[in-house]
């Protein structure tokens, strides 16, 4: 089956490079296409701005692997430590458990014949030479594909150097991208000479054309005539193209207005894409008012500098690496970097809490979107808290204020490593290391790791008890109640629960967390036997999220309802319960919450008569269990149907028949195995969260939220504790 994929932002555009206007280079293409063929591992070197990233994509597109083609934008990863985790976010892979991201992606692509494409391989070129090594070595059908200035220097590497266009093709280009901005440019003497001085280098060339509104072909060359030797850049002994590179940028740069060159520097603050919204706060302010912002935006993208694409999560927009990394030093030069970096954090840092605001609220769709979206800047933004002196408390502030990402939209291992991280300084300020103690411990009960989550809760406890916080007191004596839950110690599961809700309703907190909590008492209930009273638990929360737009809490509600009701003997119900179920937390990207429903709709299944089914969705549980942790928490409890079911399709059946069903399910990835359970009881699977209409504007309730918030919100939502 093929691995999910999530098409990624471009390195030109914020499409998939397969899609974008592809001009020349097609003897280039062929001869890369053949090396593919032969060659398990090659590299597309040469010099920035010359076209790497979109050969590779297209060669990519043209081969024709059993299981797919997969890209990996390397540019926005800052830190060697995360291009493991962003290979396995690009393939679509979920992984709740304490395993490293190689183990995941050795596991989860074995037997698969795919073909990786690494793009922007250059800045973490030691990473990225020890995961292709590794990975190439434990998986024989796997292809790498990587593209960057400089060589991997993998063993068995094959090298594709690429060089500038051909006069005629450079010329094509030109012609193309004035075409674009409604223009003909005919072949002419001035246009061969400008792409001639520009030395066939595609962003150049496109650099170029965009100065094509304000200035004739001749004018251009002459501009660039009267700066090409002032410009030229990067020492003598640089190669002819790099500096003729930097020529092409520095020319452009210096036909921008003040504005536009105080703006592109400022811009290069952001990894990844960014919404007007980010930049207009960003980058406004000393020379540049926030009104302004837009419109010299306009004339960046006019010129090239900014590429613009329609998006899930609304316009967006990014710069080449090539032209940010130009920007970069310009704004380094002019000594406003750190500056630049705080205003980028602080608006990330009300992003994120925003976004836990109105997760418990029917924009929980859209906060999933825009966070997706957003990574690359929310990793940028606890990078610098980090790793600058005295904000030890915003990174862990900003790491618990995410917790609705790591825990909700299947972010775990991730998660983990932030919260890790964040809580290794000490901080002078309790509430924001006492959030990230009750979200780092509950990340770890979702990934079954018992002793660092009970660690963690029993700090947070101990802590907050000191410093007077009834609200991290509620909320690490909540997931305490969790932990015993999973482990089956159900009389301290209620009596940790049923005094954790207490304490919620004393503070006044009601969230999506806070729901939780109600839903594991529930399970509590339950399992001891008191059926009626987990469904009266489960119905309230499921008014409540309907009140409330809430779908992630109301999925695991409904499970619980679910399990109710097969006990009842209501198959039916069950399984109407269990459907909608599965659509959402496979729309969230929850591992566990669609895991733990696929087991049960197979006991619902097998006692609708239909064992043959209900071995496939075992056996397709069983492959996902190992990216979740210990199956089934290692709980008799939760272990209770799934054996059930194991034995009534074993007795219908017979061993030789269910073990091949159960063969079956192993075969199938997490998507075609909840497109098979939903598309078995007639509903449309959900292949994602609806994605939101148009951008999603940080404003609550008339509140100015393009200003990053001073404090955390108490009281109804999840930034308390």
């Amino acid at each position: 089956m093929r691995v999910p994929q999530r098409p990624g932002p471009s390195a030109d555009g914020n499409l998939p490079l397969e899609l974008t206007a592809f001009v020349g280079r097609s003897a280039e293409l062929g001869e890369l296409s053949r090396v593919l063929e032969s060659g398990r591992l090659v590299t597309v070197t040469g010099a920035g701005g010359v076209g790497k990233s979109r050969l590779a994509a297209r060669a990519a597109a043209g081969a024709a692997p059993r299981d797919g083609v997969w890209r990996v934008d390397l540019a926005p990863v800052r830190d060697p430590e995360f291009v493991d985790y962003a290979v396995v976010e690009a393939l679509g892979l979920t992984d709740h458990t304490t395993r490293l991201p190689r183990e995941t992606l050795v596991d989860q692509l074995a037997g698969r014949r795919i073909l990786l494409l690494l793009d922007g391989v250059e800045h973490l070129v030691d990473a990225c030479a020890e995961l292709v090594a590794g990975l190439l070595r434990q998986l024989p059908d796997l292809a790498v594909l990587a593209v960057g200035r400089r060589p991997l220097g993998v063993a068995g590497e094959r090298l594709f150097p690429l060089g500038p266009l051909g006069e005629d093709e450079a010329v094509e280009l030109f012609a193309e991208r004035a075409g674009r901005q409604g223009l003909r440019v005919r072949d002419c003497p001035e246009v061969r000479e400008v792409c001639r001085r520009l030395d066939g280098i595609p962003l150049a060339v496109e650099l170029a054309a965009g100065r094509l509104r304000a200035l004739s072909p001749g004018q251009l060359l002459a501009r660039l005539d009267d700066r090409f030797r002032l410009l030229t850049g990067g020492g003598q002994d640089a190669l002819p193209r790099h500096r003729t590179l930097r020529t092409a940028i520095g020319w452009s740069h210096e036909l921008c207005t003040p504005a536009e060159r105080l703006l592109w520097a400022r811009l290069s603050v952001f990894a990844g894409t960014f919404d007007l919204e980010a930049a207009e706060y960003v980058c406004s302010g000393d020379g540049l008012a926030a009104e302004e912002v837009l419109d010299v935006l306009a004339e960046l993208l006019a010129q090239s500098v900014v590429s613009r694409a329609e998006t899930g999560s609304g316009v967006r927009y990014r710069m080449l690496d090539t032209v940010r990394a130009y920007g970069a030093d310009w704004l380094a030069a002019a000594g406003d970097a750190g500056r630049l970096r705080r205003r980028h954090r602080d608006w990330f840092m009300g992003l994120a809490t925003w976004c836990e605001l109105e997760w418990f609220s029917p924009r929980q769709g859209e906060v999933a979107a825009r966070v997706e979206a957003e990574l690359p800047n929310l990793r940028a933004a606890l990078d610098h808290c980090l790793t600058e002196p005295e904000e030890a408390h915003l990174g862990q502030y900003l790491a618990g204020s995410l917790w609705f990402c790591w825990a909700g939209c299947g972010r775990l291992s991730e998660g983990r490593r932030w919260l890790e991280r964040s809580l290794e300084p000490d901080s002078e300020y309790p509430q924001s290391r006492l959030k990230a103690l009750w979200v780092l411990g509950y990340v770890a009960i979702l990934q079954g790791d018992a002793v660092p989550a009970l660690g963690a809760l029993q700090e947070c406890r101990t802590e907050a008890e000191l410093a007077a916080d009834p609200t991290a007191v509620a909320y690490a004596e909540h997931r305490t109640g969790c932990l015993a839950l999973v482990t089956d110690d159900m009389a301290r599961a209620e009596t940790l629960l049923r005094s954790a809700l207490a304490r919620y309703q004393e503070i006044g907190e009601l969230n999506s967390n806070v729901l939780m909590a109600q839903v594991e008492l529930a399970m509590t209930r339950a399992f001891l036997g008191d059926l009626a009273d987990a469904v009266r638990l489960c119905e309230d929360v499921r008014q409540v999220c309907e009140d409330h737009g809430e779908r992630w809490a109301r999925s695991y509600a409904l499970y619980v309802l679910a399990y109710a009701a097969w006990q009842d003997g209501d198959h039916a119900a069950a399984r109407e319960l269990l459907t909608d179920c599965l659509g959402h937390a496979h729309g969230f990207r929850d591992l566990l919450g669609s895991v733990l429903t696929i087991e049960l709709l197979a006991l619902v299944t097998v006692a609708q008569g239909d064992p043959a089914e209900a071995a496939v969705l075992q056996g397709a549980a069983g492959r996902m269990w190992p990216s979740v942790g210990l199956p089934l928490f290692g709980s008799a409890h939760y272990n209770a149907p799934h054996a059930l079911c194991e034995a009534t399709a074993r007795r219908a059946l017979g061993e030789e028949r269910y073990a091949e069903c159960v063969r079956q399910g192993v075969l199938l990835d997490r998507e075609a195995a909840v497109a098979r359970a939903l598309e078995y009881f007639g509903v449309r699977p959900l292949d994602a969260l609806p994605a939101p209409r148009g951008p999603v504007r940080q404003q609550r309730d008339g509140a100015d939220m393009r200003k990053p918030a001073a404090s955390p919100t108490r009281k109804g939502g999840e930034t308390a504790g």
